[in-house]
């Protein structure tokens, strides 16, 4: 059909003559806003530039660095001061100034050049601190605890299934250190770790906001630790430290009568720490964890990362991490050993929202059934009185049986918090090293306010569920005409944040193991809602820490226990150890960091060499493959998908990848073997799998076609045919889904990159079928493990939620460009397909925010967009009939033609209106 087009252009502002702003701003280092414990040498830098003008990218900068904000005031940078940089780079600009100095505070600003000729005002001042960069910072610091774990009982990979090497439950310890100060404080930083899992006080009161710190590594190779600043709530005179440890995944106590998931034993808890005292004359004091230092028993009589916590409040001795307590009663510390240390670099997990019971039902034996009305990643806040002794215990659970009480079948039990009452008034109560995913609480041993209480027993004044995830960012945010896809954006929304702790986990409860398949595969759907880069490096380190002499990347990482049911299946599947070279492949596509392909360059080549050996004539046939597809059995082990294809595939992506790499590191003699290999394998491949004749690979499943189409493997000529038997086969089954965990994801991809996102929303428009439409249908308010939301397996999982990239980068349009980093050349292009009449999308890049907001009527089309400044992009109005758009205002832009029957238009940054009205 031809289309009349008359290109308009509306501004939201007018532009003065007299504009030339430019500003810099939202400066971060290492991924961070003004961060502390940065134990870096080259920290990257970056920066967001904002103007009200159109077509504005950055031609120059100056950063300047102090040891002073005195000195950055009067524009003086005796670290490090650039001077003009003829360069356009505003993200990832890597520190070259003097040696920096553990502990030392680092301030800077930037100013930037235009395209115009104008020069900005420097930004407003950021700073950061290091941590400590060698052992030697810490000072004589020493690891101290209550007791010691016998070497023997030492357990750092525990088999699936061996039995207990003894049993017996550990002491959660309390540490206190009591100091004077005589000067005048300028500044105070705590450097501390404790394993598993500590809360530090000063003179009584918690330090810092952070929950479950430090965060989970493989211990035998590395522990955390955590910076503060502690100057304002340390004092001139008399001061104690307190610390308080919990078990964590470093050791989880062989409690029979409690719920674990496996059985891994580092060692008892300890802790190590250093607090840097500067005074205004210039001197410093330094307070170190050491034999000096006093443990007693604390409250907390039981804690397990997968079991529950007890607090008996009895056992409380109180003051005991304020100045004037008497502990002589108290033990010396014992010095023991400890793994190495470095900081944390992602951000720490932290409490946010918080749900109120919903309803609160009675159910047998005289006990209460709490319905927080959202599944989450949580802990609780129990305000209750009573009497001393009173004990009360409450059980976490995602589902209900028939008679309303919980069940913990689907996540693993038993798993519950205690409580013993002190007595004497109002007490409030949250557990400090164990969190848990539920939607519902069964209180046994108390009575909600206002509800008859025959028995005299304590009453529970307020129970809440407090939600806790990683404090990455939000950068994104979803919203559309179409009711459906905004609650399938929650669902999916909640599984990612109940999952994002200090390791992607695959579920809040039943194992909380890092599965790798995740990162990969849902990689997208997290970046474009959180900020997460920290997050995916960290996962980079773990797989590092836990890869095989042999190259395996295994599984899992941190890798707490090694899965022997099925041989090495759960140990040792391509698609899952891959995301130990994707992960920072993604890293440099999202957010222009080059740094980890260089760290992590030799893990990549030891795994593809690995990958390598198992392969027979190039096939990968090991591991899971397509799991938890949709078949005719109960989901688990792929069952529609030959194993061997998903492998191979991914092993072929790996390459591709690879070669990329090496090339961008300078490697060209590797990008050569790697291309070389990868056109070895896609020829194996398609001999081994492709049918000529029907145009379908292995058995024609979704999977199977759509992977091989998204990982390069299908020649040219026959790409067509593969994607029209890949939408055949959705619209026979009635437009369902059969692809599982890994092969859904490039089932959207192929779709969408092929211009047919009718199909993805014909797929996911109903309810009737295995879907997010069923799950929710089903009363889920999270992602579910299963496509059915099975009651039988986790109702709250992170491992299939592929949706979400294509509602921003589909329903919003939100995409790079092929060449792209870091989204610093845009296509905005969405799909008006279905019943959708608008939606509103927005994603805060690198470069600053870029938004998406259309509204389709009977009569007209409005596309808002903004590009950010240092940016471009490429608009593409969907294939309408006959329409004119009305032009005003003349603002510049290119006619970039046609493509799939859609108009482009290329444009600067800014702010834009287009307005399409039909013919």
């Amino acid at each position: 059909m031809s289309r009349f087009l008359i290109f308009s252009w509306l501004y939201l502002f007018s532009i003065p003559l007299f504009a030339q702003d430019i500003k810099v701003m939202d400066l971060t280092c290492a991924y961070r806003n003004n961060p502390i414990g940065i134990d870096l040498h080259n920290p990257n830098l970056s920066w967001k530039l904002q103007s009200s003008r159109h077509n504005v990218m950055q031609v120059a900068y100056q950063i300047l660095v102090s040891a002073n904000a005195a000195n950055l005031k009067r524009n003086i940078g005796e670290i490090w001061d650039t001077k003009k940089v003829n360069s356009g780079q505003s993200i990832q600009v890597s520190y070259q100034g003097a040696n920096l100095l553990s502990s030392k505070t680092y301030y800077w600003k930037v100013r930037v050049w235009d395209n115009s000729g104008n020069e900005s005002a420097w930004s407003s001042p950021a700073f950061w601190q290091m941590g400590l960069l060698s052992t030697s910072d810490w000072k004589g610091a020493r690891w101290i605890a209550y007791e010691k774990l016998a070497d023997s009982n030492v357990n750092v990979l525990p088999t699936d299934g061996k039995k207990d090497k003894y049993n017996a439950n550990n002491i959660l310890p309390m540490f206190r250190k009591a100091f004077a100060v005589t000067k005048t404080i300028k500044k105070a930083t705590a450097f501390i770790s404790g394993l598993g899992h500590f809360e530090m006080s000063l003179n009584g009161e918690k330090v810092g906001d952070d929950f479950l710190a430090p965060g989970w590594t493989k211990y035998d190779k590395e522990a955390l630790y955590v910076t503060y600043n502690i100057t304002k709530q340390l004092r001139k005179g008399e001061n104690a430290i307190g610390v308080m440890l919990g078990n964590g995944f470093y050791y989880i106590p062989p409690v029979k009568e409690r719920y674990r998931k496996l059985k891994v034993a580092f060692g008892y808890p300890k802790m190590i720490c250093r607090l840097l005292v500067e005074y205004t004359d210039g001197t410093t004091t330094n307070i170190i964890s050491d034999q000096r230092w006093k443990t007693s028993p604390s409250p907390v009589t039981f804690s397990s990362i997968y079991g529950g916590e007890d607090y008996n409040a009895n056992l409380e001795q109180k003051g005991w991490n304020l100045t004037g307590f008497n502990d002589k009663n108290w033990k010396a510390a014992l010095l023991v050993d400890g793994p190495k240390l470095n900081a944390q670099k992602e951000e720490p997990v932290k409490i946010f929202e918080n749900f109120s019971a919903q309803n609160i039902t009675a159910v047998a034996n005289n006990e209460w059934v709490y319905d927080m009305g959202q599944n989450a990643s949580a802990i609780i806040e129990l305000k209750i009185n009573g009497k001393k002794g009173d004990t009360i215990r409450i059980t976490p659970a995602e589902l209900l049986k028939a008679d309303g009480s919980v069940t913990q079948k689907n996540i693993g039990g038993p798993s519950y918090f205690t409580y013993i009452l002190k007595g004497g008034g109002l007490e409030t109560w949250r557990p400090k090293f164990f969190y848990t995913g539920f939607r519902y609480l069964q209180v046994k041993g108390a009575v909600p306010a206002g509800k008859e209480n025959a028995h005299g027993k304590a009453i529970i004044e307020d129970l809440k569920a407090l939600h806790i995830r990683n404090a990455a960012e939000k950068v994104g945010n979803f919203s559309s005409s179409n009711d459906l896809f905004n609650k399938a954006y929650s669902l999916i929304d909640w599984s990612i944040r109940s999952n994002m702790v200090s390791v992607f986990t695959d579920c809040p409860h039943r194992e909380k193991l890092g599965w790798l398949e995740e990162l990969h595969l849902m990689g997208s759907s997290v970046r474009y809602n959180y900020n997460a880069a920290p997050l995916f490096k960290k996962a980079l380190q773990d797989m590092k820490n836990s890869q095989l002499a042999s190259g395996l990347i295994p599984e899992i990482a941190p890798e707490y226990v090694k899965f022997e049911w099925g041989g090495d299946m759960f140990r040792d599947s391509p698609e899952w150890g891959s995301s130990g070279i994707l992960m920072p492949w993604y890293l440099y596509q999202w957010y222009g960091d080059k740094q980890a392909m260089a760290d992590y360059y030799p893990m990549m080549q030891r795994y593809i060499n690995y990958l390598g050996t198992k392969a027979n004539k190039h096939i990968l046939s090991q591991g899971l493959g397509d799991w938890y597809d949709l078949g005719p059995k109960p989901p688990g082990v792929s069952q529609l998908t030959p194993m061997g294809v998903t492998g191979t595939a991914i092993y072929h992506y790996d390459l591709k990848i690879l070669a990329k790499m090496a090339t961008l590191l300078g490697k060209k003699a590797d990008a050569i073997t790697y291309s070389k290999l990868a056109a070895e394998v896609r020829k194996a491949f398609n001999n081994q799998f492709f049918d000529a004749k029907t145009k379908q690979y292995a058995t024609g499943s979704q999977a199977a076609n759509a992977m091989a189409i998204y990982m390069g493997l299908v020649e040219e000529e026959d790409k067509k045919a593969v994607i029209d038997n890949l939408v055949k086969d959705i619209r026979d089954r009635k437009n369902s889904l059969t692809a599982g965990d890994i092969g859904y994801r490039y089932v959207l991809r192929v779709l969408e990159d092929a211009d047919r996102s009718d199909v993805i929303f014909d797929m996911n428009s109903r309810s009737d079928v295995p879907g997010y439409g069923m799950q929710i249908a089903k009363g889920a308010t999270a992602l579910t493990e299963s496509w059915a939301a099975l009651p039988t397996v986790s109702n709250n999982h992170f491992m299939l939620g592929h949706l979400m990239e294509w509602l921003y980068s589909g329903v919003g349009g939100i995409r790079q460009e092929e060449n792209s980093v870091a989204f610093n050349q845009i296509k905005i292009e969405p799909e008006v397909v279905g019943d959708l009449t608008s939606a509103n999308v927005n994603y805060n890049s690198p470069f600053g925010k870029i938004s998406s907001k259309w509204e389709k009527t009977d009569k007209n089309f409005t596309l808002e967009v903004n590009i950010p400044v240092n940016t471009r992009a490429v608009v593409y109005f969907p294939a309408l009939p006959k329409v004119e758009l009305l032009e005003q205002n003349h603002a510049s832009f290119t006619n970039a033609g046609m493509e799939n029957g859609k108009t482009k238009v290329a444009i600067g940054s800014g702010y834009y209106k287009f307005n399409l009205k039909y013919k």
